[in-house]
């Protein structure tokens, strides 16, 4: 008796539940239709009737919209969020780790930042008053996040149909993983200084030829550096050194600690070597080895002309920002001559020095 009982409710809150919501959904655009009215001085009763019309015509043609365009805002939604946080996730443990956020200041992919000038003076045991004006000149700036956008893949049904893994989803990760890494590449590049200056110093290596016509770097190289960088008065808490591959094999080489350290390092801080956090990466910038200036970015090195070098730079006297994220996505079934997705993205994101200062580098010098 219960269970045939049971089983008479389940049939009728499926047959009525389609229309329960449907009354639902029209009393509730009906009280909005009201409320427009009421906000614009209109007669309530017309505007519930005119909500009500909306909702009718609405229902009669939902079947008219094309599957595709209503469920492509879903995808495109869930995928451009699991792509933000990819990126999130690669930040974590790398150079870019720790340097100023200043994310929430960009508007429109652009981000404005004062140019706060030179500190003010400071008095010690001052004893003359009314303490003297100082005036320290302030500007605007106005900074464009680079652009990241990745070409079309396409993605065909059949191969949808045919494959057992979601090929969207791994295709998203491919674009991601693409978009990373030219951001890491062009936030080193801008990480380091145009070329060698009084505030921005570019050492050169100064230790035995590696066989290539290359000096190798050392750690009186690194002694070095940190005097230049005590001299300029850079604070000394949070100094970053991120070396290149040719200066990690080098310390490696020549030095058992720095080895020891690195064997046992996952990510992040390879060690804490002369007062520097050390981190490494793959793609350094290049520097001319006679006018020790920087490579621009994109551009080929010339062997005997340009070495890659370990770049230095204080955390927080950096900044970086990010911007929109944006998934672009056409789906197969608005498409019947090819029936074929297409997926790419585009990404604003930018990592700047808030002035020349506290950054440097240290390049290989010809043997």
């Amino acid at each position: 008796m219960n269970r045939f009982f049971l089983r008479k409710v389940l049939r009728l809150l499926v047959y009525y539940t389609p229309l329960i919501t449907r009354a639902f959904m029209g009393a509730i655009t009906m009280l909005f239709g009201v409320f427009c009215a009421m906000i614009v001085g209109g007669v309530p009763l017309i505007g519930a009737a005119a909500g009500l019309a909306f909702f009718a015509l609405a229902y009669r043609f939902r079947h008219s919209m094309p599957r595709a365009i209503a469920m492509a805002g879903v995808y495109v939604e869930v995928w451009t969020g699991e792509l933000v946080k990819q990126f999130n996730e690669w930040e974590d443990g790398t150079f870019l780790d720790g340097i100023s956020d200043y994310s929430q200041y960009a508007d429109k992919n652009v981000i404005h930042l004062v140019d706060v000038g030179v500190n003010p003076d400071v008095l010690i045991n001052n004893t003359t008053y009314p303490i003297a004006v100082q005036n320290l000149g302030d500007g605007d700036i106005t900074i464009s996040l680079d652009k990241y956008q990745t070409l079309a893949t396409r993605i065909t049904d059949d191969e949808l149909y045919s494959i057992s893994y979601d090929k969207i989803a791994l295709k998203r990760e491919q674009h991601g993983d693409a978009i990373m890494n030219d951001k890491f590449n062009k936030a080193i590049h801008a990480l380091a200084p145009a070329g060698n200056t009084a505030n921005t110093p570019v050492l050169m290596t100064t230790g035995a030829d590696d066989g290539t016509g290359r000096k190798r770097l050392t750690m009186i190289d690194l002694v070095n550096f940190k005097t230049a960088l005590d001299k300029l008065k850079v604070p000394k808490k949070g100094r970053r050194l991120v070396l290149c591959n040719d200066h990690i094999g080098d310390l490696l080489s020549l030095d058992q600690k720095f080895q020891d350290q690195y064997t046992n390092y996952t990510e992040g801080i390879i060690s804490k070597t002369k007062g520097f956090d050390i981190y490494e990466y793959v793609n350094c910038p290049y520097f001319n080895i006679s006018t020790k200036a920087k490579l621009a970015f994109g551009s080929l090195p010339v062997a005997g002309t340009h070495n890659e070098a370990s770049v230095f730079f204080l955390p927080s006297r950096m900044f970086k920002a990010t911007g929109t994220t944006k998934m672009y996505f056409s789906e197969a079934a608005i498409s019947p001559l090819t029936q074929e997705n297409l997926i790419n993205f585009r990404h604003y994101f930018i990592v700047l020095p808030k002035k020349q200062q506290c950054i440097g580098a240290i390049v290989s010098a010809a043997a």
